[in-house]
């Protein structure tokens, strides 16, 4: 004899009281959700190798715990101090050489060209607001340029506050990690057991989550860093800080819509006011042919070999996630899509005769 569940009043009672308790320890994780959410994705992509380091060491989860935490560290924090060094060297080198050549009157000698006067005087003779004086630019920038010192200082303080914060959320996302590492078939276990779900229920939920995790760190920064690379070679090629430029292009290719024109046109409209047509040209046809088609072809692709996506959804899932979020909505945006979908199909199962019984109705 086979007896149902029947939900009580004491049962709605307990599900509210959980829900508001529920809710509570969210506001008090709140300002740490970044930190959390990024260790809940270096474990989805890192696990298969510390399964590995487990295996290898025997049944001790701290000490493999410990290890791939330092594994982790050594291969983030490393490269990545490396690489920002470079990109502040050749940024300040790259400002300091147009501070000189600003003053070194460069600027002057630029708008005296013919093909700058005569793209001046159409732009004053059909733009509806104010006309372009070239002499009353060149101040402005002269008086800009001299004040880019202080401009820099701040910036400076600016970025030490920033990698302050990051190391910060980098040690709270590494003592996250190792306890999601060292705990992960007991959390695991957990979740199935309190999710009211059947268990291909479950594990439809819970693969499409990690499929959908991966994916969206895979699609977003992996495409950053292709765009970057790419850009990057184009500005060497010109003549440009191929570091500092690829990882403007890089931060860039998250801006949705504009993505990495706003680095690479301003820089072919500079190639051509110089006079540089063939490197434009060249940089041109190289931006739009082989960075757009970077963001084009392979974000969809990568995202959507995992989590079903269509390409439609995961703009809107990315557009809306950079909106609500910043740049961890990369992650949830694709994230809050795909289980929307999950349950959706699992509704369409559930009320499937129902469903049927409407339509036939």
């Amino acid at each position: 004899m086979t007896s149902s569940f029947r939900v009580e009043p004491k049962h709605w009672t307990l599900i509210a009281a959980l829900i508001i308790a529920a809710y509570a320890c969210y506001l008090l994780i709140e300002p740490y959700i970044g930190a959390i959410v990024l260790a809940f994705i270096v474990s989805l992509l890192f696990f298969p190798l510390h399964k590995r380091i487990e295996d290898r060491i025997g049944q001790r989860p701290n000490t493999a715990s410990v290890i791939s935490c330092v594994l982790i560290t050594f291969i983030i924090i490393i490269p990545l101090t490396v690489v920002a060094g470079a990109i502040i060297e050749q940024g300040v080198s790259f400002f300091t050489r147009s501070y000189e050549w600003l003053n070194n009157g460069g600027a002057k000698q630029l708008l005296n060209n013919p093909q700058i006067q005569s793209s001046l005087h159409f732009l004053n003779q059909w733009l509806p607001f104010d006309l372009i004086d070239p002499q009353e630019t060149v101040k402005k920038l002269a008086a800009w340029m001299s004040s880019f010192s202080g401009q820099m200082l701040e910036f400076s303080s600016k970025v030490l506050g920033d990698v302050t914060d990051f190391f910060i959320t980098f040690m709270l996302m590494l003592f996250v990690l190792f306890f999601l590492l060292r705990d992960h078939d007991s959390i695991i276990h957990t979740l199935r057991h309190v999710i009211p779900l059947s268990r291909s229920q479950e594990d439809q939920l819970l693969d499409e989550v990690e499929k959908v995790a991966k994916s969206a760190v895979l699609g977003s920064f992996l495409t950053a860093l292709a765009q970057g690379a790419a850009g990057g070679l184009a500005m060497w090629a010109v003549g440009l800080p191929a570091l500092f430029w690829g990882t403007m292009m890089a931060f860039a290719s998250f801006i949705p819509v504009v993505g990495t024109a706003l680095i690479w046109l301003p820089t072919v409209l500079y190639l051509v006011a110089t006079g540089d047509w063939q490197w434009a040209i060249a940089l041109l046809i190289w931006s739009v042919v082989v960075v757009g088609s970077i963001d084009n072809l392979l974000r969809p692709f990568l995202m959507q070999g995992n989590s079903g996506m269509n390409t439609l959804l995961i703009f809107f899932s990315l557009l809306g996630g950079l909106h609500l979020f910043g740049l961890m909505g990369l992650i949830y945006g694709p994230i809050i899509f795909s289980i929307t979908l999950v349950l959706f199909r699992m509704y369409e199962i559930e009320f499937e005769r129902f469903l049927d019984r409407q339509d036939n109705a």
